[in-house]
């Protein structure tokens, strides 16, 4: 597995809980990761029910088999500060910069450097080592900006080249690049079995490849049960609706009225059952257009009772069980 581990997907397709699904996975048995916010929603402290992230790495949760994800909210102006302390020792003067408001102006006016100082921050936990030479973390997981927006996001490159030629910017965002496209990154794509979620997912990889950044898998999120296989939906195709009304009467469905009873229940029956078989159909069909992707295809279920914390260590037990580890 790749340390640093991108997530990306059209809103509303869950990519922050699959984020920190991927996250609990990958930590267990004993491995470090770091779950990397860069969009300031606080999405990460609610799955885990903290409080509100810092810009600080901080200890949320303990995985199976005893490995530690932690957690680090990114700030661009306090990540700005960080840069230019490093860079040019600016001390109490950045903090001078910061109050009267050049901080947050310089990385409004320029979005290129602020996706630099998001990217760098993330890049730089990757290669990070402690004294004895041991990587700080073994994986580190980047809850991304969604998938219109991601190749804009890591190609930071692109970004900064009207911004700087030379210089400590430039070089900052060369040594981003250098982590972005090699084997060390993947960036995964989290969708849905519906239509939207589905196209923006291939033009997403589409546009992922022709920057050259690496993809890695495809998280089908919220799938919902199969009950009924394609037997079943034959049978209810085929069947008659006095041949259904007979076999409920028979199962003891409908009650004993003559004439109502078991015939009430046949048109509601088959109504789902149609309704079902449309569904299951259309999720046919979206599935075959990711499959044309040529990459690992994984599916998550659809939590009846809702996302919880239970539910967050649920979906990192299946992501283990397809081989996410």
């Amino acid at each position: 597995m790749s340390r640093l581990q991108v997530v990306s997907g059209k809103g509303g397709t869950g990519k922050t809980t699959v984020a920190a699904a991927l996250a609990l996975a990958l930590a267990t048995e004993g491995k470090r990761a770091l779950l990397v916010e860069v969009e300031g929603r606080q999405g990460i402290a609610q799955l885990f029910e903290t409080e509100a992230l810092p810009y600080e790495e901080r200890k949320i949760a303990v995985a199976p088999g005893g490995g530690e994800v932690y957690a680090l909210a990114i700030d661009p102006e306090l990540a700005l500060l960080d840069y230019l302390q490093m860079f040019y020792k600016l001390g109490g003067a950045g903090r001078a910069l910061k109050k009267l408001g050049a901080i947050d102006f310089a990385t409004t006016i320029a979005p290129g450097l602020r996706d630099v100082l998001l990217t760098g921050k993330a890049c730089e936990a990757v290669r990070r080592k402690e004294r004895d030479g041991r990587f700080t973390y073994d994986y580190v997981v980047m809850d991304a900006p969604p998938t219109g927006r991601i190749t804009r996001f890591l190609n930071v490159n692109d970004e900064v080249a009207g911004l700087a030629k030379i210089g400590p910017i430039h070089n900052q965002a060369q040594a981003v690049m250098r982590v972005l496209k090699s084997p060390e990154t993947a960036v995964h794509l989290v969708t849905l079995l519906e239509e939207m979620p589905v196209q923006e997912t291939a033009d997403g990889i589409a546009e992922l490849r022709a920057a050259r950044l690496p993809v890695g898998r495809i998280i089908v999120n919220m799938v919902r049960p199969t009950v009924l296989d394609s037997a079943d939906l034959e049978f209810m195709a085929a069947a008659s609706r006095p041949a259904v009304a007979r076999a409920l009467s028979s199962a003891g469905l409908g009650g004993a009225r003559r004439g109502g009873g078991a015939e009430r229940l046949v048109q509601p029956l088959l109504g789902q059952a149609e309704e079902y078989a449309e569904r299951h159909t259309l999720e046919q069909e979206q599935r075959a257009v990711l499959r044309e992707a040529g990459l690992p295809l994984h599916e998550l279920p659809l939590l009846a009772e809702g996302m919880d914390l239970a539910g967050l260590y649920e979906l990192a037990t299946e992501l283990r069980q397809q081989g996410i580890s």
